[in-house]
Order: structure tokens, then sequence, then C-alpha cells
């Protein structure tokens, strides 16, 4: 397993038991590893432990906030675990506040916060020492659809920002949404990696349509493509060619049509979903 570059999100997808969350705890220096070798920021989570905590940031699958305190106090309790000094302090905590839209709500105990509000606090906590590496593991789990969006907003601002993000889900849509690289876990082995066209592409089923101006023009296409079957569901005149829909395929036809002396009006790449490759590679469908 190796981390895209900095300021990226690398996406590690699996089901309930694949080993998601011990990856993260190993990474995070809360587990030691069986065997193998690992590098964090750069440094041996077991021989240079503070080292990699100083460079990280760990939002679990549950809120690590106090219900009991304000937002605010949250918030200014890990900038003093995490010795910035008071001014320094002060300032981080506001900045966070409003990034995460949390400047009405800061003197509010937490208990009283919406589920959405409670996560992104937690994600604003992760974030008080600035860290260059941010693990979040499942951390839409339970949300409803307006706040998971909520905190994609925010990742997604992170990683413009620079920041690295190490995502785990169970959730197909917020890989392929957010992630730049995707790796495959199940039962504890990484089966595939890629980024998210990448991998739709190991899985049969995809094609090119191709649509044409008129009903004779694609038959005689037809005549040189012989797996291609007319697309019924695309409307009249479409032509779809089996094919991963990659710059080589679609070399190889283009170069065809032109040898015949043909035109096509419309092109368009449909590849298999997520879905279909974790059910392909794990044998089993998403939750």
């Amino acid at each position: 397993m190796e981390f895209p570059p900095r300021g990226t999100v690398y996406a590690l997808l699996g089901p309930n038991g694949a080993g998601k969350t011990t990856t993260v705890r190993i990474l995070a220096t809360l587990d030691r590893a069986d065997a193998g070798e690992i590098r964090v920021a750069g440094f041996d989570p077991q021989a240079d432990r503070l080292s990699v905590c100083a460079a990280i940031g760990l939002t679990g699958q549950f809120a690590a906030v106090d219900t009991q305190l304000t937002g605010r106090e949250n918030l200014a309790l890990i900038a003093g675990l995490r010795h910035l000094p008071g001014s320094v302090a002060r300032g981080r905590v506001e900045s966070l506040l409003a990034d995460f839209d949390l400047v009405d709500a800061a003197d509010r105990r937490v208990e009283e916060y919406s589920g959405g509000m409670t996560r992104r606090l937690d994600l604003a906590m992760t974030l008080v020492s600035d860290p260059q590496i941010i693990f979040l593991d499942e951390p839409t789990t339970g949300l409803d659809p307006r706040s998971r969006h909520a905190v994609w907003d925010r990742v997604r601002a992170l990683v413009d920002g620079g920041t690295t993000v190490f995502l785990t889900t169970q959730y197909l849509d917020e890989a392929d949404q957010l992630a730049d690289h995707i790796a495959v876990l199940d039962q504890g082995r990484i089966v595939a990696e890629g980024t998210a066209a990448q991998l739709k592409r190991l899985v049969p089923g995809g094609h090119v349509s191709l649509e044409f101006a008129d009903a004779e023009t694609m038959e005689r296409a037809r005549e040189q493509f012989p797996t291609a079957v007319v697309d019924t569901r695309a409307g009249t005149h479409v032509l779809a060619v089996p094919g991963d829909g990659g710059s080589d395929a679609l070399r190889a036809i283009l170069q065809t049509l032109d040898t015949a002396g043909l035109e096509a009006t419309g092109l368009s790449v449909h590849t298999p979903d997520l879905d279909d490759v974790f059910l392909t590679l794990t044998g089993r469908a998403a939750a």
C-alpha cells in the first residue's frame, strides 16, 4: 500500500470485517502490526510513535467529543493537548468554528448538536494541529444525505489546501465522489487498486456507444464490429461496441470507422459502476 501525492484522497474500500479499521489503527500507532514495514510521514509508527502522532489526525467511526462541553471548549481542549500557545490556540479555534459553520453553535453544549454538526466538530478537532495526513475511518456512517454531503465538501476543501486524506468507507458513492485512488480490501488483503475509472474497466460489461445519423450508416458500421449490438435503450441509430473505454480501445474504434469511411455523430463510454466492481472482486454486494 502506497500513498498517492500530497493533497489527494486515498480510499480503502471494503465490506464490514475486511480490515479497514485495523489498517487505520496500525497506521495511526494504536495497534502494532504482526509483520511488515510501515512508514507514515517518513516515520515508523512503532519505533517513532510521537513523530507519527505529531504528523497525523484521526477521525474514527464514532465522534470523539465531550458532549457536556461546548463546541468551542472541545476545540480548546484539543489545542491544549497539542500544546498550542494561547494566542495561536484561540485563533485556530475561531478559524475552525468558521470553516465548519459552527460559529452560531460554538457556545452550546454538544449534546444539543445534530449528528451532522457533531461530526463536523469531530473533524474540526482533528484539524486543530494542522496535520499532514488525516485518517477518516467511515466518517459519514449514520449521517443523513445532507450531512454526508456537508462532510464531503469539507474533505474536498482539505484536499484543496494540500492535506492528504486516508479514507475508509463501505459506501461506494463516497469513494467514487472523493477518492483519487481506491484500494479494495477483502478479508485483510488488497484485491485491486487504482483510480475509480481503472477499477471499473476491470469488470466486463463496458461498451462504447456510437450514434449515427441514419439507420443505413449504423448498419454499415455494424458490419465493421461483429460483436456490436443495436442499443435499443439509447434510442435510434445507436450501436454498442464492447470495450473498456480506454484510450487504446477508443483509438481502435475511431480508426476502424475512418478506414471504412464512416462518421459517428456521437460517442459515449459506458463502464460498470463501483457496485459491479465490488461484487466481482469480493463476491458480495456492498452494504
